[in-house]
């Protein structure tokens, strides 16, 4: 074989991983953003418009259609397959147009039926491409953000909640700048995660999808051309709704995706909090705070055989950052159309399936991590156990309170800089003017014990 001969196309010899390597993963995937996906949605559109031409008595010369025309018309739709998809494809080779390939198809199929041939005239009626394809790529996104990304990123924002919740008084060492500072628990800092992360997934949801339903320039020009006495703006406005999509009543030729920036900005926020949580624990499992449960069979190292590396949080990370690239691309470009359309646009949408395929990809690998993690709480101690110079904060903030000078100063000659044991802290604090109750108390806390609300906090995620 050489270089050139062609290859057929298999997980092996796929161009992008995510149809090779990962192909397992992205499979859910392929229903919604592939071809044939896109295909699929088309053809759904141009059947519902038909239908409510027909039941809204919009055209008088295309009274409503009959339950056996209606039949008919969902069958088309509900057993919509790679067979038809194909067929489709096959008429674009000559049309070389893609949405005047599914009005060809449509017609076929209406041809076949004893009754339907009456409605060929009024497929595609008074429709420019972007009427279908604007609500398709809309009724795609509306369904993957509802049956895919939201379902998987509830999951995963569930289980980090239920590590929060587990590990809610865990104390732990935090590091400000690398450097140890006042201690927190592993759930509060995990729950810090879970906060943001669902702060945006609700952002996610309340994006609207936007459609138009407006014709050539978005102007009903060739609606009222044939019928002037029509509400065209209120009909397509039904239409669109009816569809579930939102109403945008001023456009060009194209909707102009603003919306499409909006939510892929929403879905690219939420992926850097998930970079940001995938590198933290990526730190505490180097740290020892996290061991990994090791999988059998699998190997760490070709060379090193104890090692079970942090494979799924890297992977994370790296496609969470994939899917960014293509977001950024696509946010910045789709609101962005010269005049009243060019097709850079129609290029670009193709590729909304990758940066969602890579988002969806990355959350299954960050879900398989969390899945695997183990807290060593032993670790956690320890290193609280060689950090006593952070009460040097609440032993001022108490020098404050009973008015003493230079509190701050004191205790930064103290500490700053040097490790400090217990006993050297019980003897400065054995010394402070402040009343014997609180010295008491301030001599009982230990780096463990000085935590604040975090327990707390983390419980209450």
């Amino acid at each position: 074989m050489t270089v050139s001969d062609a290859l057929p196309l298999t997980d092996l010899t796929a161009v992008s991983p995510l149809d090779g390597r990962y192909a397992r993963t992205t499979t859910a995937l392929r229903p919604y953003c592939s071809e044939y996906g896109l295909i699929r949605y088309r053809v759904l559109v141009e059947v519902r418009w038909l239908q409510f031409l027909a039941d809204h008595a919009v055209l008088p010369e295309f009274p409503p259609l009959s339950a056996a025309e209606h039949a008919c018309l969902e069958a088309i739709v509900a057993q919509f397959d790679l067979a038809a998809a194909t067929r489709i494809k096959a008429i674009e080779r000559t049309t070389n147009h893609d949405v005047k390939a599914v009005e060809y198809f449509l017609r076929d199929q209406c041809a076949a039926s004893p009754t339907l041939a009456r409605a060929i005239p009024f497929l595609h009626f008074a429709c420019t491409s972007e009427d279908i394809n604007n609500l398709a790529y809309g009724l795609m996104v509306h369904d993957l953000r509802r049956d895919i990304l939201l379902p998987a990123v509830l999951d995963l924002e569930n289980s980090l909640a239920a590590l929060a919740h587990a590990h809610a008084a865990v104390a732990m060492l935090a590091r400000t700048h690398g450097q140890a500072a006042s201690p927190t628990t592993m759930g509060k800092e995990i729950a810090n995660v879970v906060y943001r992360l669902r702060r945006q997934r609700r952002q996610l949801a309340a994006c609207e999808v936007l459609g138009k339903f407006n014709g050539a320039v978005g102007n009903y020009n060739a609606h009222l051309a044939a019928y002037p006495d029509h509400d065209w703006a209120a009909l397509g406005a039904t239409f669109v709704q009816q569809l579930g999509l939102s109403w945008n009543p001023y456009t060009t030729q194209i909707e102009p995706h603003d919306y499409l920036a909006e939510m892929f900005s929403a879905v690219a926020r939420l992926n850097t909090v998930l970079i940001d949580y995938c590198r933290d624990t990526w730190g505490y499992i180097s740290l020892g705070y996290f061991r990994q449960r090791a999988v059998a069979n699998e190997v760490g190292s070709s060379t090193m055989p104890h090692k079970v590396n942090p494979i799924d949080f890297e992977n994370a990370e790296g496609n969470f950052g994939m899917a960014n690239a293509v977001f950024e691309h696509l946010s910045a470009k789709l609101p962005v159309s010269r005049w009243q359309r060019d097709l850079t646009d129609s290029t670009v949408l193709r590729n909304l399936g990758t940066g969602i395929g890579y988002t969806v990809l990355a959350l299954m690998s960050c879900a398989r991590g969390i899945a695997k993690l183990e807290l060593d709480a032993s670790k956690l101690s320890a290193d609280l156990d060689e950090a006593w110079e952070v009460l040097a904060e609440p032993i001022q903030t108490m020098m404050r309170r009973y008015g003493i000078a230079d509190s701050y100063e004191a205790l930064k000659a103290l500490t700053r800089g040097q490790r400090i044991d217990r006993d050297r802290l019980q003897a400065f604090i054995a010394a402070l003017p402040i009343p014997p109750a609180e010295r008491a108390r301030l001599q009982a806390i230990t780096p463990a014990g000085y935590v604040g609300a975090a327990a707390a906090l983390a419980a209450q995620i």
